[in-house]
């Protein structure tokens, strides 16, 4: 992490996206909240990690479009194996997808060095978002800035992969941190309330107030003050003390100044808290365990759950990071005919019927072959299985009545007449 110096050296006061990610912005529950805090939500975390690491999961293929219409995988194409398996010599695929993607949710943003040997893209460097600052040129091109430990390194549009999140069509996506920060701040707040009573025995906050024999107000000398401190507050503060009992003598009484976690509705607020920071990434809170009232957490309500997170929720992030691979990574004259894409399918990897219930339908309208199949269950190709295969049971409307094995006509030949 760099100093408070050498980030006083290496950006100035316009760049206060730089400036927010290192100090946090102020809330109105006055806690300040910054990516760092942020993640210490649990919720926040839930949804970052669920998103991330789906999107990370699914398989992210290269495919070359045919002159027939049809498409194929460009294993061949030096891109695939970097999208596919490694984009740089110290993450996996996997790594690198969740950690570009957990950028995009918490700052809005993602980069990533693009590494040429020639013509030829060989490495994807990820770049800390917080550390990175972004203007135009005089030209208008886009001109990134980022520092580090080791200095100042200038980049030009076409060295960058640039994904943008959610946003009003400017050079930068809205930070998720910094727009939330009055529901985070809240949520950090009502924790740390709910922290330091625990803390304190489930004792709420007060005054010993203290009255001489005669009953009139009196005030403590110093020593007895701390006399006092060390008797009366010292020996119960603390959770490992929670359940002592002690004796008030000699004019003190005890008087609350806070109000009680259950007049304060803590717990209801801190579920409120859930809800809401799930509502910021469009994830439905019983996919980060949290049973909303009315709903079971199994069945199948759920499935309908995930296919609606899979359309509204997930679909955007994986549509976002598919046109930023197409626009940065991909030459301009193969854009035509090349495209990533991430499959949803993978999601069925657990779902060994949903699986089978796809394969039955696919293969049985020739839209693929039991090679295939075997293929993507990682089981063993056999002889024949390359052929394609239709149902029998369906045929064209003109030709029902007709006996079995009557010879359909050529294309172009008259249909001959249903025999009785």
């Amino acid at each position: 992490m760099l100093g408070l110096s050498t980030i006083l050296r290496r950006f100035s006061l316009r760049d206060g996206r730089v400036w927010t990610a290192f100090f946090g912005t102020e809330s109105w529950a006055g806690k300040p909240v910054t990516p760092d805090t942020a993640m210490q939500i649990a919720t926040f975390w839930a949804c970052v990690r669920l998103i991330a690491q789906t999107i990370a999961t699914l398989p992210l293929g290269l495919y070359e479009r045919q002159a027939d219409g049809g498409r194929t995988a460009a294993t061949g194409h030096p891109l695939y194996s970097l999208l596919h398996d490694a984009p740089n010599a110290d993450q996996t695929a996997v790594e690198f997808w969740e950690a570009l993607t957990a950028h995009i949710l918490v700052w809005g943003n993602a980069f990533a060095e693009i590494a040429r040997s020639g013509e030829r893209i060989v490495a994807l460097n990820l770049l800390r978002p917080d550390l990175i600052s972004v203007h135009r040129t005089e030209a208008g091109d886009l001109h990134y800035r980022f520092s580090d430990t080791n200095g100042v390194r200038e980049y030009a549009e076409g060295d960058i992969f640039h994904v943008r999140g959610f946003g009003f069509g400017g050079d930068l996506g809205l930070s998720p941190v910094a727009q939330a920060r009055q529901t985070l701040g809240a949520a950090i707040a009502t924790d740390e309330a709910a922290a330091r009573t625990f803390a304190n025995g489930m004792r709420p906050g007060g005054f010993f107030t203290y009255q001489a024999p005669d009953g009139k107000p009196a005030t403590l000398t110093p020593e007895q003050r701390e006399q006092a401190r060390a008797k009366l507050i010292e020996p119960y503060t603390g959770s490992v003390n929670a359940g002592r009992i002690g004796i008030l003598e000699g004019g003190f009484k005890w008087q609350d100044v806070t109000i009680p976690p259950k007049d304060a509705e803590t717990l209801a607020t801190r579920a409120f808290h859930i809800e809401e920071i799930c509502r910021w990434f469009g994830v439905p809170p019983i996919l980060v365990g949290h049973n909303p009232q009315g709903q079971t957490m199994w069945g199948s309500g759920i499935e309908q759950v995930m296919l609606g997170w899979l359309t509204l929720g997930l679909r955007p992030y994986l549509t976002r990071i598919e046109q930023a691979i197409k626009r940065r990574l991909i030459a301009p004259a193969a854009r035509a005919t090349l495209s990533a894409e991430l499959a949803v399918e993978g999601l069925l990897r657990a779902d060994s019927t949903g699986r089978a219930e796809i394969y039955s339908k696919l293969m049985q309208v020739g839209g693929i072959t039991p090679n295939q199949i075997a293929d993507r269950e990682n089981l063993p190709r056999f002889e024949g299985g390359d052929r394609r295969f239709v149902n029998s049971t369906l045929v064209p409307i003109e030709l029902a009545g007709q006996r079995v094995g009557r010879v359909q006509p050529a294309p172009g030949e008259p249909i001959p007449e249903a025999s009785s």
